[in-house]
């Protein structure tokens, strides 16, 4: 009887195996040779929309389109914002996202690869309140405007880092930087790596000198909580890129320091 259920056991192990590969991305990505990759378009450097051409560049659509090679699949970019970035993942409108910052609140209900690098979050202004906003208690003050797009983590850290102060939420493609720019928020906070790509843009605009950022964060590719064959595909690549050098390259080619 030992004999017959450990037999029974592993013709179940084997099963749920081919189940799971049978229902994997993976599977299904080298079936119809496409891998569906949900962009939000409006983070420089990670990923950017041209609208003359609706095309899309940056260190994101690099990775995607060298998976994609390795693969030996086609790459279809599908649009998406912030706060449906989840839920395109989890309802199978694409197969992975771009770069996202992890977050238990994320993790609850999608899959994350593993961590291929991380950023921090700092404050921006214009130049002519440089005088008036010189730390992160400066904007945590009645009267005081911080901007944030719906869906980001910003969004909730607006919360967190300035309790006191007035939280102003933009819903893409309306984006939080451009609510400082038109005089309509005072601050507004981003990674380290989209801050310093718009001040080099936006010559009004300035990083807060804070004596250090917040909430340093790794970031990873989300993508549907239980196929872990899909994911383990992914992290293996990641792991085989990162010993190769690409990611090192990348972040160089976009200025990502």
């Amino acid at each position: 009887m030992g004999t017959l259920r450990f037999i029974a056991a592993v013709a179940l192990v084997c099963l749920v195996s081919v189940q799971a590969n049978a229902q994997s991305a993976l599977k299904e990505i080298l079936d119809t040779g496409v891998l569906k990759v949900g962009t939000t378009g409006d983070w420089n450097p990670m990923t950017m929309k041209d609208p003359a051409t609706n095309g899309y560049t940056g260190y994101d659509i690099d990775v995607m389109n060298t998976l994609a090679e390795d693969l030996g699949v086609k790459v279809e970019f599908v649009p998406t914002d912030w706060k449906t970035l989840i839920n395109g993942v989890t309802s199978g409108k694409y197969h992975i996202t771009g770069s996202a910052s992890v977050s238990p609140g994320r993790a609850k209900v999608a899959g994350y690869s593993d961590s291929y690098f991380s950023l921090a979050t700092v404050p921006l202004i214009l130049k002519k309140n440089a005088d008036k906003f010189k730390s992160w208690d400066d904007l945590n003050k009645a009267g005081v405007s911080v901007a944030a797009t719906l869906g980001t983590t910003q969004e909730k850290q607006v919360k967190q880092y300035f309790p006191d102060a007035e939280h102003k939420i933009v819903e893409a493609p309306a984006r939080d930087f451009q609510e400082v720019l038109a005089g309509r928020a005072d601050a507004h906070i981003t990674s380290n790596v989209e801050a310093n790509k718009l001040v080099a843009k936006y010559p009004d605009m300035m990083i807060v000198p804070v004596a250090a950022p917040k909430s340093p964060t790794p970031i990873a590719m989300l993508m549907p909580q239980d196929d872990y064959v899909w994911i383990n595909y992914v992290n293996t690549w990641i792991k085989l890129k990162e010993e190769q050098g690409l990611f090192d390259q990348l972040a160089e080619k976009w200025q990502l320091d």
